[in-house]
Parts: C-alpha cells; structure tokens; sequence
C-alpha cells in the first residue's frame, strides 16, 4: 500500500501528457510519469519516493505500439519486457529481456521504465547501444528523437517535463551475430556481476556491458582491444580488465576483484565463441 495521497491523471495524448504535466508543476505537485509502475510503486511502498500526482501513460499510442517502418522498427516505451520476448524481432533485445527479472515482472516492466529506471542495471539499454537505436521523447514542443549515445550517458537524459515515448531500431542489425552473457552470483534470475552483450557488425566486435559498473556502457576502447587480432586472446582479455579496472564496482553481489575475474572469462568466452563467425 502506497501511505500517501495522489491525484491520478490519464491524459488520451502525448500532448495531453506534457501539458497535465507541466500544469501540475506549476502548482507544485511533484507529478511523476507512470508506465509500467514497478519501480515506481515499490520505491514509494517503501517511503523512498513520494509525489503528488501521477500522470498515467498507457493510453497514449506512441507509447504503446510497435509499428514496421520499412527499414526500422518502432518500439513504444510502454511495451513490457515480455511483450519483446513474443516479438523476437531483434534477437538480441529479446535475449536480454529475458534475462531481466522472472517472468511475472517481464509482464510489468517496460521498455521505458527500465531504461529511466533509478536501478544501475538497465540492461535494455544494451542492445540499444549497440545497434545505435533513435529515441523519441514527447516534450512541449512535439516529438523529438535523439540518438542514443547523445542522451544515455551512463543513464537517461530526459528534457524537462518531457517523456521517452519509443524507441527506432535499424532492422540491419537484426540479423548480425550476437552474444549475451550474465552472470550471477547465486541464482539464474538475480542482479547481474555482470551482463555483457554484443553484436558482430562488418567483422568487428561491439560490446556494453551492465553490472560491472554503476551504470551500463559502451567503450570504444574495450571494442578496438577486442578487434586487435595481431593479439592472443589471452592478452586482449588482461589489456579489457585493465583499461576498466578503475570503473568495476563492489557490491553486496561481488567485490571488484572478483567481478575483474569473470569479465576475464567471459571475454575469453566471447572472442572463443564469435571469432570466426
């Protein structure tokens, strides 16, 4: 039970949304957006989030449609994890979905709501990052879309009073080979050690990761290491530990060094199973 009151607002429009939205911060409500709520709901059970309204965006189409656009996708932010999972049209998000939660949250979780969410993981962004997604955030102004490396810097950068309504995905990079990697510490479903995940584009790794630090990311500099094949394998996994030591995180999960062990392994795995393909 949330132990506190709330106005609750349904707005039919993106529009609608950001105007409610803004209205309510005029008068000093604290409003917040409402998707999928799971985050939101238990933050606020627990008394670590309050607000004074909600305002509700599930009847907005933009947000809740998944739409062919030649060669793109469309994928609302109001889609849930598992609604990914059936559509399986981009393997790799649909493998990293997967892997998020147990299936019961996968029905409440959605795509926008993981990749805001407060919680360091983020993994959806992943394969996002990966394959240079577009996302579209609904402001006072209308629709506007961003590529992603210029708005998720190690978290989501939202305009002011403005939401993220969907996501653009090339259909290209559908097809490329891909690897996903998690690993826990006790139980298949639990917060990651780490998540590595990655595509193979034009004969070159890519990679990003989440778990291993505070915040998921792409390095430019782990994917040149990766691609030097003038290097064992050996080597270029010792040379990816070292340039990220100083950004592996210890937690309740795993100490830093014991998180540098398995992303050893798991590159080693990695370059053993997606060289040559």
């Amino acid at each position: 039970m949330i132990p506190f009151d709330f106005e609750y607002y349904r707005p039919d429009t993106a529009k609608g949304a950001v105007s409610v939205f803004a209205e309510l911060e005029a008068k000093g409500k604290n409003p917040v957006f409402y998707g999928g709520g799971s985050e939101l709901i238990s933050m606020a059970r627990v008394g670590s989030r309050s607000f004074g309204a909600v305002v509700d965006l599930k009847n907005i189409s933009e947000c809740t449609r998944m739409e062919d656009r030649g060669d793109y996708v469309y994928l609302g932010a109001g889609l849930t994890l598992s609604d990914l999972i059936e559509w399986n049209g981009f393997p790799l998000l649909a493998k990293t979905a997967g892997r998020i939660a147990d299936h019961t949250m996968q029905c409440k979780i959605t795509l926008g709501g993981n990749l805001a969410a407060t919680i360091i993981y983020r993994e959806t962004a992943l394969p996002l990052l990966l394959s240079d997604a577009k996302l579209t955030f609904a402001a006072a102004d209308g629709f506007q879309e961003y590529e992603i490396d210029r708005v998720f810097q190690e978290r989501l950068f939202l305009p002011p009073g403005a939401f993220l309504a969907g996501v653009t995905l090339d259909k290209r990079f559908f097809s490329l080979p891909y690897f996903h990697e998690k690993k826990t510490r006790n139980e298949k479903i639990d917060y990651p050690l780490i998540t590595a995940a990655g595509l193979k584009k034009e004969g070159a790794l890519r990679i990003a990761f989440s778990g291993l630090a505070a915040f998921p990311f792409r390095n430019s500099k782990v994917e040149k290491i990766l691609n030097s094949s003038l290097l064992s394998r050996e080597k270029r996994a010792d040379k990816v530990v070292k340039v990220l030591s100083e950004i592996i995180q210890s937690d309740l999960s795993g100490s830093a060094e014991y998180r540098k062990f398995v992303l050893k392994e798991t590159i080693l795995n990695i370059l053993d199973t997606m060289e040559g393909v």
